[in-house]
């Protein structure tokens, strides 16, 4: 059966045209699977026959809740979705001043093995189709009653591992017809995958990019990250350099501060010399608990100090807020099983 949300625009027009109806069904179509019809019965503006003739190959599936958990501290929430066939994944909507904004998952589990990371435990399962990215948003909008406005790639899974999928749902979730958000409300994040860097800064769409760094160095990144044996840092730098000329956006680079392993004035000093003078952003996040892991966390005193030293070699840090800390919400504690 065809997911009829996994169909980008243009494709949704072509099977139209194929099954010999106007252009302007998929317009119709579109629209409703972006305002969370999860029915081809639905489907109200086309007519009974046509909708007859599309069930017969032909579905629309959006991931069902299986849980929901609500942080006492603020509000945050934690979705347990169950796909069509029965894997789960977790997706996560905070509140901001700005409006609501959406983790989603691009994979089932993840294969890049860091250490700081609860994702990656059970090893990747399968790539998420784009329908089960949007609908991830999708699903959110309809429990919630409201609107997203950001959107994060930053849950389950590795998005440039499952690159071909993340364009057509970046595209399907952009396009005026769908949800209609714009790419600049959009951060994906990668561990370091160089070439699809390079390819997504050719893609021409303006989508801001977060980068795992979490090391100012290889031999500390090697020890904490596999992918850092495949890319170097030399590497990786310049490919997010390109992806800066080519796109104007500033990168994010990402740094989980673990007691022991780099979070030291050394590594600060390294650090300002690897990016000083880059049009960058330093996500300082102090390592959140995977009891699997055994990492331990820094104390605030040496976040701040850290941060400091940054800041002071005017290289910008800051420190992410930590959401849903009591529902294993927050960075690194995403899993594919029960919460």
């Amino acid at each position: 059966m065809i997911n009829l949300c996994d169909l980008t625009y243009e494709e949704l027009t072509e099977y139209f045209v194929n099954m010999g109806e106007p252009a302007f069904r998929a317009k119709q179509v579109f629209s409703f699977i972006a305002k969370g019809t999860e029915s081809i019965d639905d489907l109200t503006t086309l007519s009974k026959s046509l909708r007859e003739k599309l069930k017969k190959d032909c579905e629309i599936y959006l991931p069902v809740i299986e849980r929901k958990l609500v942080s006492k501290i603020d509000g945050t929430i934690k979705y347990l979705l169950k796909l069509n066939d029965s894997n789960v994944i977790e997706t996560v909507a905070m509140s901001y001043h700005h409006g609501i904004s959406v983790c989603v998952s691009s994979q089932v589990g993840c294969a890049m093995g860091c250490t700081f990371c609860a994702s990656t435990l059970g090893g990747k399962v399968r790539n998420l189709t784009p329908g089960e990215i949007t609908g991830q948003v999708i699903r959110v909008m309809k429990d919630l009653g409201e609107r997203v406005s950001n959107i994060v790639v930053m849950g389950i899974g590795e998005p440039f591992d499952n690159y071909d999928n993340l364009i057509r749902f970046l595209k399907n979730i952009n396009h005026p017809e769908g949800v209609n958000l714009g790419y600049r409300h959009i951060t994906v994040s990668t561990c370091g995958i160089v070439p699809k860097i390079i390819d997504f800064a050719n893609e021409g769409m303006s989508v801001n990019l977060a980068v795992s760094l979490h090391a100012p160095n290889d031999e500390y990144r090697k020890a904490i990250m596999p992918i850092a044996r495949k890319y170097n840092l030399k590497e990786l730098i310049a490919a997010c350099r390109y992806y800066f000329e080519k796109t104007g956006r500033r990168i994010t680079y990402e740094y989980a501060l673990i007691e022991g392993k780099n979070s030291s004035d050394e590594c600060a000093d390294l650090l300002i010399e690897l990016l000083k003078g880059d049009n960058c952003h330093i996500n300082l996040i102090p390592v959140n608990d995977v009891k699997e892991r055994g990492n331990v966390r820094v104390t605030k005193k040496r976040v701040e100090e850290f941060k400091n030293m940054l800041n002071r070699a005017h290289v910008t840090a800051t420190v992410r807020r930590e959401l849903g800390s009591d529902i294993s919400a927050s960075c690194g504690q995403l899993r594919n099983s029960a919460i």
